[in-house]
Order: structure tokens, then C-alpha cells, then sequence
């Protein structure tokens, strides 16, 4: 190809200007989250030669799908751009391991090519965006990032462009789902209801023109997750509901040849499930901790601050036998306890990864007292836990003071705005339930509040559709 890009695998994208330039996110091969993922469609040899052969690697984040550890072993003779994330911990370790790193600078254009640059925006969630500019035609792959106080400056960015493709997770959510309560109710599942409408609008809100189905292209293989596979995301399922005068949706896996003005559809086979023990990954159900091991896991639980004024207790439970931190004196009304294999727990707390345990949904959470409705891990656990803390080293009340108003100096008024906003979001869920009508209702009229973007030019563009390319060629 001589000018354009093309979609594959989980959340990758493959630009090119003459040659593949630039991959993002490439997960090309083996599993994530302590073998509990692995990818659901095959990545066609013409792909993935493409990817091999690029000299720049953009990684959005640290979750496995998206930086796999196997993958980059074939890209070390690349550079890695990274966004300028707080605390760098991903720069910084992945240049100790010999990587050749480049942290881009925020919301800056950087050129890479005659004709590809890219624009880089990093939140305080440890999520990032990126804008590929080829030629004219611009990506914007979101990824598994939302709206952080970013949204009303990439939507300026945007509407300079007349042709835009939208890339972002979607979903029915199957993440961190294996949450009870005592009783041993199941507290948090997708509910499986259409989402097409939602995507929709976010695109009109981000005024992009087309919109490829992102970020969800994962099935669960470990025999104690395969569970997990009846609330995966078939990629037919983001059509039902969308509807747009603007935005159009397209297939998954697409070449655009920018020159030519002509999109192909690559359709890669699926890959079948085949079920694997947690042996293979180092998990044995039965094993217990070692007394070092107990002392580890009570250190990194007590190094966040903020549980202290959330929880009064952490208990792990592994191979039958209970540890518990204690997070308060007392009493001991609200806390959390962890069904967890030995091998995953230790490497979690070890390399600060918590957030792999919940997302893989092998490991149980029982939650003890009141937690609210919604999604009860978030906000005070997993963001405090996993982002704030093991991403962006924040762990103290100071930390985290630093960390925020590092992201409120990038952002302004912005950051301000969104803080509000999400603030009464989540209150507003407290009342009135999760997946409940009224909630609908109120994303519904959310998203027709969001301003629209203004555009630079007049009418929808017309993409010359070809038959699917060769899958092997």
C-alpha cells in the first residue's frame, strides 16, 4: 500500500506511507491477563508481516491485550512511542529492558513520515489517544480510553479533518465481572443490552465519519473463565441500534488506501476456543502462601492510602486459606476477600498488575458490606489500586494530590468539568441503578447534550467498498 492504513487482531492499526510505518497496540500473539484471554480471530500473515515490518510501535496502555510482553519481543530493533503518562513507570521499565523508548509529547503533532503524524493525549486514568494523520485521512484510535478532560480539545483537532475513523472499545463490558456479595449473588454481569446507539452518538460527539468496531476482539480460554465467554462481544452485535445522519459503521478489519479512496474488508478467521488448565500458567488452586509471600501481599495492600478510608479489611483466600489485612482497628463492616491461585496472585503483587486479576474474571470477589449499585469496584478500588497506584505510582494522600494536579495543570478547566460531571454521573447511577430505564434515559440525553463539533468541511464522503482481501495473501 502506498498511503493508507489497515485494522487487525485486538486494537491494532497499521499505517502506512510506502511502506508499514507505525503499529499500535500489537497483540499479535499468545495470551493476556495470566492466560486467562486470548485473541478471537487469527492475524493473516499479509497483517502481520505488515506489523513486523514497522519501525515505530505506539502502546496506549499497560493491560496485556494492548502491551503483550511476547509480542514486543519481535520489535526490538523498533521505537516504542509512548504517551507521557504520570509517573512513566512504562517508559521507564521498558527501557530498562533495552527497548529503544520515546515518550511523545502531549497533544503535539509529531511527524513520522513525509505524509503520517501522530498527536498524543494522556489522562489521568493512565489511558491514552492517538491521532494518525495519513495523508489527510485521520484515525483516531481511542482505544479503551474515555473522556478524561480531553474531549473538547480532540474534538478541535478533529474537525480539521474531512475524513475521520473512529476506533474505540466497545462492548457488552465482560471485564472484572466475577464480583458477589455475601450471599454469594453474582453483583455485577452485562447485561447484554444493544450498545450500537451508544457508539453512535459518541461518534456524532466526536464528529468522526466512520466507525470500526475496536478493543473487544478477545475470548476466554482458561477452563476457570471459559465462563467468562457467554458476555464476550461478537463483532456483528455493535450494528445493532447504530444509527447515524453522520457516522457510518464499517467493518473490523479494513485496508484504506487513502490515494485511492477505497476501503477493503479483511476477513481473518476465527480462532476456536480450546480450553486450557491454569497449570499451564503457573496456577495450582490448591497451593498456599509461603509466609513471605503473606508478608508481601499485606505490604502492597497497605501502600494505598485511600483503602484505608474506604475498607476495613482485605482477605485473600488462597488454596483454602485465609490472610487478612487489616486496613482499620475496627469494626469490620465493609470489605473485600479475594478466591485467588497462588502463582497469579503473588506475580500480580509483585509486578503491580492487580488490575490483570480482575479483568481476567478467574479470580472471585466477594464484597462484604455496602458498596452501592453499579459497578462497586469502581470508584475507590480498582482506579485507587490499579491505575493511580501500580501505573501511576501514587500511593499516599500527597501522591495522589501530586498526581491530579499534574493532570488539572495539563487539562484546566476541562479537567474541572469532567471531575464534575463524573462525580454526579456516579451518583445519579447510585439512585437510580444500573442498567435500569431510567439510567438508559439518562445516557440517552447525555449524549444529546454533548456540543457537536463544528465541521471544516460540507458533505459525507462516499468510500469505493471492495470485496474482503485474501485472508493468507
Amino acid at each position: 500500500m502506498e498511503l493508507g492504513f489497515e485494522t487487525i487482531g485486538n486494537a491494532t492499526v497499521i499505517a502506512h506511507d510506502r511502506v508499514p510505518l507505525l503499529v499500535t497496540d500489537p497483540w499479535l500473539r499468545g495470551p493476556a491477563y495470566f492466560g486467562s484471554w486470548s485473541l478471537a480471530y487469527d492475524i493473516p500473515p499479509r497483517q502481520r508481516a505488515a506489523a513486523l515490518a514497522c519501525p515505530f510501535v505506539w502502546i496506549s496502555h499497560a493491560h496485556p491485550d494492548h502491551l503483550s510482553a511476547e509480542s514486543l519481543e519481535h520489535f526490538r530493533s523498533a521505537t516504542l512511542l509512548l504517551p507521557d503518562h504520570c509517573g512513566g513507570r512504562v517508559a521507564r521499565e521498558l527501557g530498562q529492558l533495552g527497548f529503544r523508548v520515546r515518550v511523545l509529547q502531549d497533544r503535539t503533532w509529531v511527524p513520522l513520515s513525509e505524509r503520517v503524524r501522530v498527536f498524543c493525549v494522556a489522562d489521568y486514568n493512565q489511558d491514552a489517544v492517538l491521532l494518525i494523520d495519513v495523508g489527510g485521512t485521520l484515525v483516531i484510535d481511542l482505544n479503551d480510553a474515555s473522556d478524561c478532560g480531553w474531549g473538547r480539545g480532540l474534538r478541535a483537532e478533529i474537525a480539521r479533518f474531512d475524513k475521520s475513523f473512529l476506533m474505540c472499545l466497545s462492548g457488552y463490558g465482560d471485564g472484572d465481572m466475577f464480583v458477589h456479595d455475601e450471599a454469594g449473588n453474582r453483583v455485577w454481569a452485562t447485561s447484554k443490552a444493544p450498545f450500537g446507539g451508544s457508539i453512535a452518538r459518541k461518534a456524532e460527539s466526536l464528529g468522526a465519519r466512520f466507525f470500526v468496531p475496536f478493543s473487544s476482539m478477545h475470548q476466554y480460554q482458561r477452563t476457570d473463565s471459559l465462563w467468562a465467554n457467554e458476555f464476550t462481544t461478537p463483532v456483528e452485535d455493535h450494528r445493532i441500534g447504530f444509527e447515524s445522519q453522520t457516522c457510518e459503521i464499517l467493518p473490523a478489519y479494513v485496508r484504506y488506501d487513502v490515494l485511492r479512496d477505497r476501503l477493503e474488508t479483511i476477513d481473518p478467521p476465527a480462532l476456536p476456543i480450546t480450553p486450557v488448565d491454569p497449570s499451564a500458567f503457573g496456577d495450582d488452586w490448591s497451593e498456599r502462601l509461603e509466609p513471605a509471600e503473606v508478608r508481601l501481599v499485606d505490604a502492597y495492600f497497605r501502600r494505598f492510602e485511600h483503602l484505608r478510608s474506604v475498607l476495613d479489611f482485605v482477605r485473600v483466600r488462597v488454596g483454602g486459606e485465609e490472610h487478612v489485612v487489616e486496613m482499620t482497628r475496627g469494626p469490620f463492616r465493609k470489605g473485600i476477600t479475594f478466591d485467588v491461585p497462588r502463582g497469579s496472585l503473588v506475580a500480580a503483587v509483585t509486578y503491580r498488575v492487580f488490575d490483570d486479576l480482575l479483568i481476567g474474571n478467574f479470580m472471585k470477589v466477594t464484597l462484604h458490606g455496602s458498596w452501592g449499585a453499579g459497578r462497586p469496584l469502581y470508584p475507590d478500588f480498582t482506579p485507587y489500586v490499579a491505575k493511580y497506584g501500580d501505573n501511576g505510582l501514587a500511593h499516599t494522600r500527597q501522591e495522589l494530590r501530586d498526581y491530579f494536579a499534574a493532570y488539572r495543570q495539563r487539562f484546566g478547566f476541562d479537567y474541572v468539568r469532567h471531575c464534575l460531571e463524573a462525580e454526579a454521573m456516579h451518583r445519579f447511577r447510585q439512585i437510580a441503578g444500573p442498567e435500569t430505564p431510567l439510567w438508559a434515559a439518562a445516557r440517552r440525553v447525555y449524549w444529546w447534550m454533548k456540543p457537536a463539533p463544528v465541521r471544516a468541511t460540507g458533505p459525507r464522503i462516499a468510500l469505493e467498498m471492495a470485496p474482503p482481501a485474501p485472508a493468507t495473501s
